[in-house]
C-alpha cells in the first residue's frame, strides 16, 4: 500500500471520527480488521489492499494527532478561509485540510509541498472542482506563512 493510499484511508477515518460519532479507538479497531477491507475492496480501489504495519502506524498516528489537535487545525483553517464560516466548508474538505496541516506541522517525513499536493488531489477526487481550488488556496496561504516563519 502506498503512502497516498494510507493518507486517503486516514482521511476517511478522520471523517468517521468527526462526523460519525465514533471514538478514535473504535474507528481504528474496526477499520484495521481484514474483513473490513475485504468487504470494501469491490466498492473502492483504496481498500483493495489492507495496510501493512508501517501504514497502520502512520494512519494511527495521524488520525489520533488530527483528532487531538482538531481545535488548533480548525483555527488555522479559519485563519486562512477569509470570509468563510467553518460550517460552510464540507466536513470532508475540512478533514483533508486538517490532515495536510497536521502532516506539515507534525510529521517529519512529509514535506509541505507533498502534504498540499496530496490534499488537493484528494479534494479533486471527492469534491467539486471549486472546492479543490478553495482547498489549494487555503493550504497555499498556510504553506507560504509557514515557509516565511522558518
Amino acid at each position: 500500500m502506498t503512502r497516498s493510499n494510507a493518507r486517503e484511508i486516514a482521511v476517511h477515518l478522520i471523517y468517521a471520527v468527526q462526523c460519525g460519532g465514533e471514538t478514535v479507538d473504535a474507528v481504528l479497531e474496526t477499520r484495521f480488521d481484514q474483513a473490513y477491507y475485504e468487504g470494501l475492496a469491490g466498492e473502492h480501489e483504496v481498500y483493495a489492499e489492507a495496510p501493512g504495519e508501517k501504514q497502520k502506524r502512520y494512519i494511527t498516528a495521524v488520525v489520533r494527532g488530527v483528532t487531538e489537535r482538531r481545535a488548533e487545525l480548525e483555527a488555522l483553517i479559519a485563519k486562512y478561509a477569509i470570509g468563510w464560516n467553518l460550517n460552510r466548508i464540507s466536513s470532508l474538505a475540512r478533514a483533508i485540510m486538517e490532515l495536510a496541516m497536521y502532516e506539515a506541522l507534525y510529521v517529519e517525513d512529509v514535506p509541505m509541498n507533498v502534504a498540499v499536493h496530496e490534499a488537493v488531489l484528494l479534494t479533486q477526487k471527492y469534491e467539486e472542482p471549486e472546492t479543490a481550488t478553495f482547498v489549494n488556496g487555503i493550504l497555499g496561504s498556510f504553506s507560504r506563512d509557514r515557509e516565511a516563519a522558518e
